[in-house]
């Protein structure tokens, strides 16, 4: 919250008795009763979950009375109540330690934003007007439940889709229950960076599917293929905490980072070398140092045991993949590959991770496997200073969700949204924006709009909302019960869990107690299935076993240990034990050498297109909170925007200058934005961050940048269902005379929307 709206506040809550006084009953604001006892002055701090990305960082939120404009039975008024203050880590975390990442801070945000949606909505204009008008729970629920009811009758469950995120913990298990309960597919999970393809790779080389732990702080010697570990990539904070133990926790030791990539990142900019690489590459360059190991007899060959016998030509010392041949496929050169495979063989323990773009190609699970590959041979697999695996926490609530059918991928249910007229009768959205984080040639929005009834959990109105018939606005993450249970960042069980920070601000409710009220109302097996009466007696069903194993909270009384764990902010175990690192599962995954195949041919696009997540607006999914969009980039200083990053020398031939207008098109479309002239990417690579170019998500995003992830072709990664993101060539071209909004800009040179916000 601003200070001016505080400000607004106390005038306010001050100016009640005078308004009423001068006889303009029409602007009086209500005073409720307040609903807690607080103590004035006095600062409570309460464990919580962060939610603004897919780490699973514990939050402590500070919480002290104040006066607040709140929803109380549709009337609007002023109540004292306990804010949320300031977000930090929490301390006892095993993932983040007490340390939080700019984006986590910016959580406090979401719960006062401006634009939230306060009630529910109906649809009163054409779908994707925006047009909607205000309506009770009551009817809001009833509708939701009328048309599940009228597809349970007519026996066309199969029709129902529900599109969400990746989840985990509890949310994902009661989903699942709830899905499959009124015997319609399980909800297709959806991100536009979504560590598939890393997780296919792993579960192929070593048998967990799931993104590794790296454990830096051990390590003498760490090989990024482009995972920009510090910056946005899998668990960041618990990253760049175990990194600065590798760099200066250890007297004496200090290890090195070599990041391969075309452009500088977050992490390549830490790195004690950046060695660009040509897309796509990096599988091969990964298996060049292997051949270099084992030629130089570095290592044996069977070091890597599953992992080496995945590649092809492992046996034979991988020929085809000698440096000299390699230099010719990468870019890199030989002796580079040579010394590098040396440093890397003798400085044990080392690392290697491959992320982000190198895992974005057609060659991206190719490429992840290589790295395993690496590790392996390395000795790096399930040893300290290496990769681990997380034992990662899977609750269960019941053996419904076990029961439901594939829920496939967002293509498979466009394909199947436009196989005929009602093939998908009612699609329910939570916590997803396909509409805005896939590409436009995939035609998501043409397809949702041939669905005849789309019901939002949404808190605000976003591209994809949009074109909801109903919206049954979700509590922000400070006004709910939370659960997670990461999968990466430590070597321990995690099990999270938060009640509500805050009492609610709006009229809103938590999406699971909306589904567990739509079961009741629909009744029957729907019903048995979700016997629960709120989330958070579903919560305690699904933690109760942990009561009986090793943790941070002992208690013998049930309603003690969830007691304790709600305090503490979840359960862990006591002891770190990654899980153990074998062959894979079976999956016939192998690594054949494949070049890159990229859309569009070289001389009409000659540039390699690199979208890439930053540290502010993440997948875009954050642009709609200010302090995202007031923070400078770390490495470009761009605020309030999106730029198109190329490299002088290309710049200097293509007539382009510092703020230019550039456009860059693909095969499916063009986007534009000013050019930023950066020394630290390829000469053959445009790069553009992903998060801004919203046409509709609050006065903050909306019509501010340009979305890169529109004009990307939808090809795939060879062997998975995971958009290939990295494959898009563009051309590009300068078309006029642009701003760029750098930190330190002067007011004056602000766009004006961005002067009076």
């Amino acid at each position: 919250m601003e200070r001016r709206d505080f400000l607004k506040i106390s005038a306010l809550s001050g100016a009640a008795a005078a308004l009423d006084a001068c006889g303009n009953p029409e602007h009086q604001l209500i005073r409720f009763i307040p609903e807690e006892d607080l103590t004035p002055g006095i600062a409570t701090w309460k464990p919580s979950v962060c939610t603004l990305c897919p780490a699973g960082c514990g939050m402590l939120v500070r919480v002290m009375q104040g006066d607040a404009e709140v929803v109380r039975k549709g009337q609007l008024g002023l109540l004292k109540m306990g804010l949320a203050k300031k977000l930090e880590g929490n301390p006892a975390h095993p993932v983040n330690e007490g340390k939080l990442c700019p984006r986590g801070q910016a959580g406090l945000q979401v719960t006062y934003h401006p634009d939230r949606i306060r009630t529910p909505l109906v649809r009163s204009g054409p779908r994707g007007s925006g047009q909607f008008k205000e309506v009770t729970w009551d009817e809001a629920t009833k509708q939701l439940a009328g048309q599940l009811s009228a597809l349970a009758s007519g026996k066309q469950q199969d029709r129902l889709a529900m599109v969400v995120p990746p989840l985990r913990g509890v949310k994902k298990s009661l989903l699942g229950a709830f899905a499959a309960a009124l015997k319609a597919p399980a909800p297709v999970e959806f991100a536009f960076l979504d560590g598939g393809v890393v997780a296919a790779a792993d579960a192929a080389s070593f048998g967990p599917a799931e993104p590794p732990t790296a454990d830096l702080g051990h390590s003498n010697y760490v090989l990024s293929f482009g995972a920009d570990f510090l910056g946005t990539w899998n668990s960041p904070v618990a990253q760049s905490l175990a990194y600065g133990r590798m760099r200066a926790g250890r007297p004496g030791k200090r290890g090195k980072l070599v990041h391969f990539e075309p452009r500088i990142s977050l992490t390549a900019g830490n790195a004690d070398e950046w060695i660009p690489c040509r897309p796509g590459t990096e599988g091969a360059l990964a298996l060049s140092l292997c051949h270099v190991i084992l030629r130089d007899k570095l290592a044996p060959a069977a070091d890597a045991g599953h992992a080496g016998t995945l590649i092809e030509g492992w046996a034979q010392g991988l020929p085809d993949f000698d440096p000299e041949k390699a230099e010719q496929q990468t870019g890199v050169p030989a002796a580079t590959i040579v010394r590098i495979a040396h440093e890397a063989a003798t400085h044990q323990p080392a690392v290697a991770l491959a992320g982000d773009s190198a895992t974005a190609h057609t060659s991206g699970l190719f490429n992840a496997l290589a790295v395993n590959a690496l590790n392996a041979l390395l000795g790096s697999a399930g040893k300290p200073g290496g990769i681990l695996f997380t034992p990662a926490w899977t609750p269960s609530l019941g053996k419904t969700a076990e029961k439901s059918q594939a829920g496939g991928t967002l293509p498979a249910l466009v394909k199947r949204i436009q196989s005929g007229p009602d093939a998908v009768k009612a699609l329910l959205l939570f916590g997803a924006n396909p509409v805005f984080a896939a590409p436009a040639a995939m035609q998501v929005r043409e397809a949702l709009e041939k669905v005849p009834f789309i019901a939002s959990f949404g808190s605000f109105i976003d591209e994809t909302s949009i074109l909801a018939d109903v919206i049954l606005p979700d509590h922000s993450p400070l006004e709910s019960w939370l659960d997670d249970a990461p999968v990466s960042g430590t070597a321990r069980t995690v099990a999270k869990v938060a009640a509500p920070a805050m009492e609610p601000v709006h009229n809103t409710r938590g999406t699971p107690d909306v589904l567990l009220d739509v079961a009741h109302q629909l009744g029957g097996e729907a019903a048995t299935a979700l016997p629960w009466k709120s989330y958070d007696e579903a919560l305690k069903a699904a933690f109760a076993p942990l009561q009986h194993e090793k943790g941070s909270v002992s208690a013998t009384d049930p309603d003690e240990f969830w007691s304790k764990v709600r305090e503490q902010g979840g359960w862990w175990s006591a002891e770190e034990k990654s899980l153990p690192v074998g062959g894979g599962k079976g999956s016939g995954v192998a690594a054949t050498a494949a070049a890159p195949a990229f859309d569009g041919g070289a001389d009409a696009y000659a540039f390699h297109l690199l979208p890439f997540a930053t540290q502010m607006q993440y997948d875009g999914s954050l642009a709609h909170l200010p302090w995202m969009q007031e923070a400078p980039d770390p490495l470009s200083t761009v605020m309030w925007g999106s730029w198109v990053e190329l490299n002088p020398a290309t710049a200097k031939k293509l007539g382009i200058e510092q703020g230019n207008l550039v456009e860059v098109a693909s095969q499916h479309g063009s986007v534009r934005a000013p050019a930023l002239l950066a020394p630290g990417i390829a000469p053959d690579v445009v790069a553009m961050p992903v998060g801004q170019g919203h046409e509709s998500f609050t006065r903050y995003a909306s019509e501010r940048g340009a979305n890169p992830i529109a004009i990307l072709a939808p090809m795939t990664v060879t062997g998975t269902d995971a958009l290939a993101w990295a494959a898009t060539r563009v051309k590009v071209a300068r078309v006029g005379e642009g701003k760029i909004i750098l930190f330190g800009a002067r007011l004056h040179e602000m766009p004006e929307d961005v002067k009076h916000r």
